[in-house]
């Protein structure tokens, strides 16, 4: 009875830690951002096999990391942070196919781009 409980404090308590997590706010906004981009794209074909590619890899980053603040080790972790790394380098190349194939505004693109950049993590 007693480690049950104690399994629970701790269990809200990051849920907590994790709520206040700052960058997890910031992942759950760039997905929604993406969904927004997407959803302004023309209703063509093309637009709609990288629209979904990139409302895949978008939203998938903000779940992956989410899923990454609730590791079963420490190497689950690392599995997860790099599974963000590479949703988000995914969603760089299908919005750079949208910029240079002329579909939507570079300015448009380049803001949201450059926040997925500075997600990733810098290799040393």
């Amino acid at each position: 009875m007693r480690n049950r409980r104690w399994s629970l404090l701790e269990e809200r308590e990051r849920e907590r830690k994790t709520m206040d997590n700052p960058l997890l706010r910031r992942t759950k906004q760039y997905a929604l951002r993406i969904i927004k981009l997407v959803d302004s794209l023309p209703n063509t074909t093309v637009c709609r096999t990288i629209g979904g590619q990139l409302v895949d890899a978008g939203t998938s980053v903000g779940a992956n990391y989410r899923a990454a603040c609730r590791p079963k080790s420490q190497a689950d972790f690392i599995a997860k942070l790099g599974i963000v790394e590479e949703e988000t380098d995914e969603s760089l190349f299908w919005m750079e196919l949208l910029i240079e194939s002329g579909i939507i505004r570079t300015t448009k693109a380049k803001q949201l781009a450059a926040k997925s950049d500075n997600k990733r993590p810098t290799q040393s």
